[in-house]
């Protein structure tokens, strides 16, 4: 087992530094410009991915540190960049983890590299799990995949939504329902290959913030996939079912809160980068902005902001490091401690982008400043990947030990 140590080794801090620069470097002289545009910033994805950033070695590689801190690291400063470069960045990782949580050996080997392209070719990947009438309840989703045995062959239809590179993904993972009798547990996920037949995009969103990133609906019509697009495989989905089918509560996870529960803690983390930025730019400002005679932080009012932006920063950060540590070290998380990180991180970012909107004044509303796109980008992270409430919920349950609604 990892030992646990608040100071980062000079294999973590090499890469945080390198990171920062590329983020400092690259990501944020571009950043208004790809808000305002709404669009995918391939060059910025394919610079990184020369740079082997954007890579599943790299990814791999910070995902099986063993001190558990390499993502929550590498996410914090792409993020600190800016969030909507930053989810374009890393959103295949949410499809990659959840081959990673869900697939056999071969499939990874398979369909993860295929996830990310090459640095002359780039790809990218997308994550299929919100319906139109199904966010948090995710027992609700309608998507069907029926098995037709004669061909070995699942036959997928339905309608995604939210999905973060949906439609542009060169691989998309889609969760559907095998058996509706069962809700939740009912459930499995597919992976589409490139090309398919029958799978397009339906509405992309103009959203309040992340707006370099590619959010849109995945229309799946009578889309046929081979047996072995099913991850896990039939054998290992037929014993799952079957045990459902019995109530046995010791079933396997289902197969769309496998994939958030790995990535809780490292989105966590993205806000924590979008806070800290927004910190910082309050922190320079109070200091250089003079009114009365002197700078705004001689004042306490303005001081205390900034001193409880930090604390709550530090805090959420101790909270991310702390689950990621545990994931690790294959500690369960008796007390929610991923939602946790998810969260406090979350709801630290929303209050202290708003508080530097304050601190900046009417400048802070304007675009002139980064903190305007930073708050607006901070709104998401009490929405996705779990809202506040759902969270909230899972903590509840978890410390309880009661089936709280």
């Amino acid at each position: 087992m990892s030992t646990f140590s608040l100071d980062p080794g000079p294999d973590q801090i090499a890469v945080r530094d390198w990171l920062h620069g590329f983020a400092a470097d690259v990501v944020r002289p571009a950043a208004a410009e790809w808000d305002e545009r709404e669009e995918t910033p391939w060059p910025i994805i394919q610079e990184a991915a020369k740079l082997g950033i954007y890579s599943l070695e790299f990814y791999a590689q910070q995902y099986f540190d063993p001190s558990g801190v390499g993502i929550p690291i590498a996410m914090e400063e792409l993020f600190w960049g800016d969030a909507g470069i930053g989810l374009s960045i890393v959103g295949t990782t949410l499809a990659a983890v959840a081959v990673l949580a869900n697939g056999t050996d071969e499939q990874i080997g398979t369909w993860a590299p295929q996830m990310f392209g090459t640095p002359d070719d780039v790809k990218v990947a997308a994550f299929c799990s919100s319906e139109p009438d199904a966010g948090s309840d995710v027992s609700a989703l309608r998507t069907r995949a029926v098995y037709e045995e004669a061909t070995d062959e699942w036959v997928l239809n339905g309608t995604k939504t939210w999905a973060t590179n949906g439609g542009i993904a060169a691989v998309h993972v889609v969760v559907a329902t095998v058996d509706p009798t069962l809700g939740a547990r009912g459930q499995a996920s597919f992976v589409v290959p490139p090309g398919t037949p029958g799978l397009s995009q339906g509405q992309k969103f103009k959203k309040h913030g992340i707006r370099a990133s590619h959010t849109a609906e995945v229309v799946l019509d009578s889309v046929r996939l081979p047996g072995h697009c099913l991850l896990g495989g039939k054998e290992k989905l037929d014993e799952r079912l079957a045990r459902a089918r019995e109530g046995v509560r010791k079933s396997g996870r289902n197969a769309a809160m496998a994939t958030f529960e790995a990535s809780r803690p490292a989105v966590g983390a993205q806000a924590i980068g979008i806070a800290r930025a927004a910190y910082e730019v309050a922190l320079d400002y109070a200091k250089t902005r003079v009114q009365f005679g002197r700078p705004i932080i001689d004042n306490q009012g303005v001081a205390f902001q900034l001193a409880d932006m930090k604390t709550r920063i530090d805090a959420a950060r101790l909270l991310v490091w702390r689950a990621s540590w545990m994931a690790a070290t294959n500690q369960p998380f008796t007390s929610a401690e991923g939602s946790m990180s998810k969260l406090y991180a979350g709801e630290t970012a929303k209050w202290v982008t708003a508080q530097a909107m304050q601190i900046l004044g009417g400048n802070g509303f304007t675009r002139e400043y980064p903190v305007e796109r930073m708050h607006r980008d901070s709104a998401i992270y009490s929405i996705f990947e779990g809202t506040s409430e759902i969270q909230r919920l899972v903590i509840a349950r978890a410390v309880s030990g009661l089936p709280i609604r």
